[in-house]
């Protein structure tokens, strides 16, 4: 069967919310989803309406959604199909959140925020302006988060990710991708909401191109596994792929500060162009920290690798 299911959010894990919906095994569903503000952040919205945000409200997830016949031990195989965007999308840094929230001057200026950019979307693009620069995105929506209800009671936070999903803010979990994600209370209890239309690997300013979004899966139910937490099977990484970066590896014996690093390196170098808060905001949506050594100790190397496809001129080194 094939269900339009409407954006009916809750935004914590409890595992005694009463579904929305009963789906079967093999069912299709398009699931309507909200932006993370809940609707607090609009098309017409500026960097002081970050400073209202209600925080209550953050991460509506459409749900919970009912797996008929899913108990303990199985899982559940959520293929997705199809995302279908409105157009628009945002991107903020939030004073207090984000990678670099805990320092309050780098190289040497204030990152706090806040600071908003509006993106324009087309079926292949996020269009903004950073500085001197018209930046074009390409865009493979994903959900920011996706789960199922925990095996334990109480109204929990979804902000960190867990052993049912939640958020994972995995860019891969886009269309073609197979993602299976354990059942630990009978019905599964699907949840999905905050969903991205692009983002790089950190998400480091604490926000993706947010837009609402629906989303089109399948669900399959899985017997007997005994999965403990995600896993998935991606189709598209290569696809996601640049064709030429500017890399700044981060070294240090600490891994968070080593990623720190690479982030502020290229927040500098991009500081030539733009704003340095405009440019933390590129990197959490088009820059991706990767770990590119653990052994040699004493130090470790995560890289950050900016696309210069994104830019509509060449962007130098120096």
């Amino acid at each position: 069967m094939q269900y339009t299911i409407h954006a009916i959010t809750h935004n914590k894990w409890d595992n005694s919310l009463p579904p929305i919906m009963t789906i079967s095994d093999g069912d299709i569903i398009t699931v309507e989803t909200k932006e993370a503000s809940d609707g607090q952040v609009t098309p017409s919205s500026t960097e002081k309406d970050l400073l209202k945000l209600d925080f209550s409200k953050i991460h509506p997830l459409t749900g919970p959604i009912e797996v008929k016949g899913a108990e303990l031990g199985d899982a559940l195989e959520i293929e997705f199909l199809d995302f279908r965007h409105k157009g628009w999308g945002w991107t903020g840094v939030l004073p207090g959140f984000g990678f670099l929230a805990d320092e309050q001057y780098t190289g040497p200026i204030d990152l706090q925020g806040p600071a908003l950019k509006i993106w324009k979307v087309d079926e292949r693009y996020a269009y903004a302006k950073f500085g001197d620069l018209n930046v074009k995105v390409p865009i493979y929506p994903f959900p920011g988060v996706i789960g199922t209800a925990l095996p334990y009671r109480g109204k929990l936070s979804t902000i960190p990710p867990r052993e049912n999903g939640g958020n994972m803010d995995i860019k891969h979990l886009t269309i073609g991708t197979k993602l299976y994600l354990p059942v630990f209370v009978s019905g599964a209890l699907l949840s999905i909401g905050d969903t991205h239309l692009a983002q790089g690997d950190g998400e480091v300013c604490g926000t993706a191109i947010e837009a609402p979004m629906e989303v089109t899966m399948k669900v399959r139910l899985i017997k007997n596994v005994g999965l403990t937490q995600p896993l998935f099977v991606a189709k598209k990484v290569k696809e996601m792929e640049y064709d030429e970066y500017i890399a700044y590896p981060g070294i240090d014996p600490n891994l968070w500060n080593a990623a720190k690093k690479a982030i502020k390196g290229i927040i500098s170098m991009l500081s030539k162009h733009m704003a340095p808060v405009e440019a933390y905001i590129l990197t959490s949506v088009a820059v991706n920290l990767r770990v590119s050594e653990i052994v040699d100790v004493p130090n470790w190397i995560v890289t950050a690798y900016l696309p210069k496809n994104i830019f509509d001129t060449n962007v130098d080194v120096f």
